[in-house]
């Protein structure tokens, strides 16, 4: 672990600890031991707290126990001249920051600065817990960015914005940079805020960070069956059912170190805009646990890289219907407006796999003439060039993802494949083409279906579609230099040089007492 990560969270988490101590006890002076502390319209207490230690705190004079535990967790500042392994004690000072955190904003409620102000919504209530967190169980959130700090400037922080939203993520804000919070950005460009609009801003100090742990936690407890004091479990559940990240945006600073670590001990990864130190190897997040220098462009995709998250596509983005009803449709030569393949031109399809880092997500090219640059009835050559990438993805998956292509196009209104590899012919219809129907579409459907219908192996997907004659021929020839690689590879593999045969029960559906085994002859 990055010695400097680790003494720059220690000294942050040092910091805030200190901070929570002072809060706490200016509240005591004001308001006294026995006055009521919490959140409102919740039955969580503090939530964090609740749910992690499965100590309630309804008094400020609850909150001394738990500024002990903090002190407890909290370790010394790294020397500078002494090389220690750093993990334990950076986790455990960023759960003591989070602890610390919840004390804060619990104080502001009762002695000020008010969380609710302006834009700031300050803690989500339980009726919102319910109403939003069902959506990260059935997947229609896919996870939320904690986004911490401030864009370069606001143009930049409507991107990034717009980007997450059209993820369908919550947006969970809090903290500046110089004075500068993402959501006032947000706000100066007329960007509606709110749990409606899924932008949250929660507050302008790091501290109100902690609003999106507990959404997390109470999640967790409201949803998962975790009770309150099993951390263990709380933690397992997030790291494996929330699917959130931090994007960090501007200086990182010792504050902002120690919520990292914190939000680390979740399974939640920092990625960063600033060239910051970055642990790479993976253990307790899914893959890396702090990424730098990300471009502004690619933080976005890059974030959902990192924490392996999935966004679910419900609905192909064409502009005709889509459905395996259509797959059986017909089109006759009277009614084609554009075909390819099909013995008159050369047509292909060809799926190879890339590094993540080299396949731009949703990026689709045509190169060549469209369907409207032609006659109608015309005749076009086409390579249909899938590339994919993803942390579990195998060559051996190529052929099987291109087998699909047939079914995934035929699936449009007003289209129709048939074949495979270099034997394929692709008719677009006259009414499909009256709809607004494109070859560019044909990539918008197998980005889209590739990664809603093979999530655990496709993480990303872009399509360059081939009109152009000259560039389809010169590509013909390596994939059919691949496709003889193929068959070779097959035509080797035997019964004896497998250790694996595969069973498959259904046709028991009608034959109770069958089973195939399915072996490579």
């Amino acid at each position: 672990m990055s010695k400097l990560i680790a003494s720059s969270a220690i000294r942050g988490a040092h910091k805030i600890v200190a901070d929570a101590e002072q809060r706490v006890r200016k509240a005591i002076e004001a308001k006294g031991a026995d006055c009521p502390v919490g959140f409102p319209d919740t039955a969580y207490s503090l939530p964090v707290i609740y749910s992690l230690l499965g100590r309630r705190v309804d008094t400020l004079a609850e909150m001394e126990p738990v500024l002990e535990e903090c002190r407890s967790l909290l370790p010394p500042v790294p020397a500078d001249s002494t090389w220690l392994p750093y993990l334990g004690d950076t986790l455990d000072a960023g759960m003591a920051t989070l602890f610390a955190f919840e004390l804060i904003e619990a104080c502001n409620y009762l002695v000020g600065p008010p969380p609710v102000n302006g834009i700031w919504l300050g803690a989500a209530s339980d009726v919102i817990i319910r109403e939003r967190g069902i959506e990260f169980v059935d997947g229609s959130a896919p996870g939320f960015a904690a986004v911490v700090g401030a864009a370069p400037d606001k143009e930049t922080a409507v991107r990034i914005a717009r980007e997450l939203q059209e993820k369908n993520l919550y947006v969970f804000i809090a903290g500046h940079t110089n004075g500068v919070s993402f959501a006032e950005q947000l706000a100066e460009a007329g960007i509606d805020l709110g749990w409606e609009t899924r932008l949250v801003p929660f507050g302008k100090e790091i501290s109100a960070a902690i609003y999106a742990l507990g959404f997390a936690n109470r999640a967790a407890l409201s949803f998962g069956g975790v009770k309150p004091g099993d951390y263990a479990a709380n933690l397992k559940y997030n790291k494996n059912r929330i699917f959130a990240f931090v994007m960090a945006l501007g200086e990182v600073d010792e504050e902002k170190y120690a919520a990292a670590a914190g939000a680390i001990s979740y399974g939640f990864p920092t990625i960063a805009d600033t060239n910051i130190p970055q642990i790479l190897p993976t253990g307790i997040c899914t893959y890396e646990h702090v990424v730098s220098s990300v471009p502004h462009d690619r933080i976005v995709e890059k974030c959902l890289e990192v924490r392996g998250c999935k966004v679910k596509i419900t609905k192909v983005p064409i502009p005709v219907s889509y459905g395996p009803a259509f797959e059986g449709e017909r089109i006759r030569k009277e009614e084609t407006r554009a075909e390819f393949g099909g013995n008159r031109t050369p047509a292909f399809e060809y799926v190879t796999t890339r590094e993540i880092s080299e396949v731009e997500d949703g990026k689709i090219t045509v190169v060549g003439p469209e369907v409207a640059d032609v006659p109608p009835g015309s005749a076009l050559p086409l390579a249909i060039w899938v590339e994919v990438a993803g942390r579990k993805m195998q060559a051996d998956f190529e052929p099987i993802l291109e087998r699909q292509i047939h079914h995934l196009i035929n699936g449009a209104e007003g289209v129709w494949h048939m074949g495979q590899r270099d034997i394929i012919w692709v008719r677009i219809s006259k009414g499909a083409d009256a709809k607004g129907f494109t070859i560019r579409h044909l990539g918008e459907i197998l980005h889209a279906k590739l990664l809603s219908d093979y999530p655990a192996i496709v993480d990303k997907v872009q399509v360059t579609l081939f009109t152009d004659a000259k560039e389809v021929e010169a590509r013909l020839a390596e994939a059919r230099r691949v496709y003889r690689e193929r068959n070779l590879r097959l035509e080797s593999m035997t019964d004896e040089s497998v250790d694996t045969f595969y069973s498959c029960l259904l046709c028991q559906s009608f034959a109770p007492n069958h089973v195939c085994v399915i072996t490579p002859e």
